[in-house]
């Protein structure tokens, strides 16, 4: 089994007085995550998942009195899929206020509907932490730098959702399932798109731009809905893990684009899948757009799990210079070129260097991936 980076930060938050809640789209292994916390710790446990209308009946009316019958003599609760559980954030407090030395544990795979819920009840009672899909810096961990830069191009292809790394051979027909059932669960369980075949134009339109600065007006022309409406799903999609944004930075320069954006897909197996494209990376005209959102997102994951509290941002102007990607942190950036040709020249724009307060420049490749992505198990 991959060891999840996540765990030792996990570990470190149990039984201190405060709920622990794992946020992460489906199927990228939160429930394998907190069995694995289960195990480690030999503590009797309770677990319920929120996708069973019997477990939602039975919380359906919460006391501290009926919490402490349910709980019994275990000590530690888990909510798998809690934002499927009415009044799942007074259920939480109930349990951190009034049942003693109990840890509840609560995973849920839309941000959006579990922030509403348990922001006010929780509020100064829970830890927060996201799991994505498998990382390159877990896998280098699981089997070693060597064998993981022998899988880069498919995982260019085929992503790290962990279904798919494991069952080699039906990445696709997976991919597929996976898509089909899963991707949209949320959004719709939430009753707030209500024209569903306008939600997969707009994810394909904005899979096919990856890498581009991304026009909501643009947008809404071309699917036929409006531009607040596009907004509106795009936030969806973003609070249920299927893809992020990048702003673009400005600060200093008139002509930067100050309110650009870009669109990035979590996970590459995903993008390729919504495009239909399962071609190999050698035969890929979009390969730059590819390495772009593998590495992008790789970087996200590798941010999260070592602490990174900075931003991230692209650069352009209107006169088309640009920098793919920025990291900003006590008042410094570091800029970032992505090529994946290791041979292809990249410039980073004087006018960018000569204005702002520049800590390092890099060009990632191949060949350097590691130093831009790794970060030891151990480390952290």
């Amino acid at each position: 089994m991959v060891s999840r980076k996540i765990t030792q930060q996990i570990n470190k938050d149990l039984f201190r007085g405060k709920a622990i809640i794992i946020l992460g789209a489906r199927q990228v292994g939160k429930t394998t995550l907190t069995k694995t916390i289960l195990e480690n710790h030999k503590k009797d446990a309770l677990v319920f998942n929120g996708d069973d209308s019997d477990i939602r009946e039975i919380f359906y009316k919460p006391t501290a009195a009926r919490m402490k019958n349910i709980v019994g003599n275990n000590e530690i609760v888990v909510f798998d899929e809690a934002q499927r559980i009415p009044n799942i954030g007074i259920i939480m407090k109930l349990f951190t206020d009034q049942v003693q030395n109990i840890q509840v544990i609560a995973t849920g795979s839309s941000s959006l509907q579990l922030a509403n819920i348990l922001n006010e009840p929780l509020t100064g009672r829970k830890y927060e932490h996201l799991l994505y899909p498998l990382s390159f810096a877990e896998m280098v961990d699981h089997h070693g730098l060597v064998e993981e830069m022998r899988q880069l191009k498919h995982r260019l292809v085929f992503g790290y959702y962990p279904e798919i790394v494991n069952t080699p051979g039906e990445e696709i027909r997976l991919l597929k399932l996976l898509t089909g059932s899963y991707l949209y669960k949320d959004i719709f369980a939430m009753n707030k798109v209500k024209k569903p075949l306008l939600l997969d134009k707009l994810v394909r339109a904005l899979a096919l731009q990856v890498g581009s600065e991304v026009s909501y007006n643009e947008l809404s022309q071309l699917i036929g809905i409006d531009k607040g409406t596009v907004e509106t799903y795009i936030d969806l999609l973003e609070k249920t893990f299927i893809l992020f944004r990048l702003d673009a930075y400005s600060g200093n320069l008139r002509n930067e684009i100050k309110k650009g954006k870009k669109v990035y897909f979590y996970d590459n197996g995903i993008l390729n899948t919504i495009i239909g494209n399962f071609t190999p990376v050698e035969l890929r005209p979009d390969i730059g757009a590819l390495w772009e959102n593998y590495i992008i997102s790789e970087r996200i994951k590798s941010n999260a799990y070592s602490g990174f509290y900075g931003k991230s941002y692209f650069w352009r102007t209107t006169q088309q210079q640009e920098i793919d990607y920025i990291e900003e942190a006590d008042g410094k950036l570091n800029a970032y070129e992505f090529k994946w040709n290791p041979k292809k020249k990249a410039r980073f724009p004087k006018t960018f260097l000569n204005a702002y307060n520049i800590e390092s420049t890099m060009v990632v490749t191949p060949e350097n991936i590691d130093a831009f992505l790794y970060v030891p198990l151990n480390s952290q």
